[in-house]
């Protein structure tokens, strides 16, 4: 679990990520979910950005992204996601600890 002080310097971070992901027309698919999964292994922290024409809200988008891949919520802000979870890649420079 993230403490309070944890979340704020993983949304500091974030603001200087670009999106990485993309959630369209057809909400959270097979393919967003694989995308989310294996830019989260790479990155910890993801951003990801909810176009308007999709028919699920950001906070929808973000329930259902955190229940699959297991990850922490950082924000929900309009229409992006700010994700978070360790990798235990090695040689890996971590956000937090």
């Amino acid at each position: 679990m993230i403490t309070t002080k944890e979340r704020a310097t993983l949304r500091s971070f974030s603001n200087n990520i670009p999106d990485l992901v993309y959630v369209g027309k057809d909400g959270v698919s097979d393919n967003v979910v694989k995308q989310v999964e294996d830019n989260l292994l790479a990155h910890e922290l993801i951003k990801i950005k909810v176009q308007p024409n999709c028919s699920m809200s950001a906070r929808e988008v973000c329930d259902q992204l955190v229940a699959v891949t297991n990850a922490q919520p950082i924000s929900v802000v309009g229409g992006k996601i700010v994700l978070y979870k360790y990798t235990s890649k090695k040689g890996f420079k971590h956000y937090l600890g």
